[in-house]
């Protein structure tokens, strides 16, 4: 059975450059060993990353033992979705891609309050220029 996203369809990859997701396969999936859900994909922005720095998440710095790479703004993020959450409520939420971002996602935030700062990113980004 494949993984499924928030709206019911086959879950679509969230980034690979950097490639992102708690598996590094470039999609948000999750599981039982995957403490943090790292569901949601997001478009992190300078707000995001400063509100994460502040609260202890340091996203910006490269972890090589991790392999992670450090972030940028404008990159796709597979975050845990309390994190994403927090950063609502303190008013820093970074955009969410919907088909990419996990169904496990909606535990942890209502899918009405993901649909509030949703983007559509077509599956073909070439069309935007």
């Amino acid at each position: 059975m494949s993984e499924r996203n928030v709206l019911g369809d086959e879950l679509q990859p969230c980034g690979t450059d950097p490639v992102t997701g708690y598996y590094r396969t470039g999609c948000c999936e999750t599981g039982d060993d995957d403490p943090g859900n790292h569901s949601v994909c997001a478009v992190v922005t300078t707000e995001f990353l400063a509100q994460q720095q502040a609260g202890g998440n340091d996203l910006t710095n490269p972890r090589p033992e991790f392999g992670f790479p450090g972030l940028t703004p404008g990159d796709r993020w597979c975050v845990c979705a309390d994190r994403w959450l927090q950063a609502r409520e303190a008013g820093s939420a970074p955009p969410v891609v919907l088909a990419a971002t996990h169904e496990r996602a909606a535990e942890v935030v209502p899918l009405a309050v993901l649909r509030e700062h949703a983007v559509d990113v077509p599956a073909d980004p070439s069309s935007l220029l």
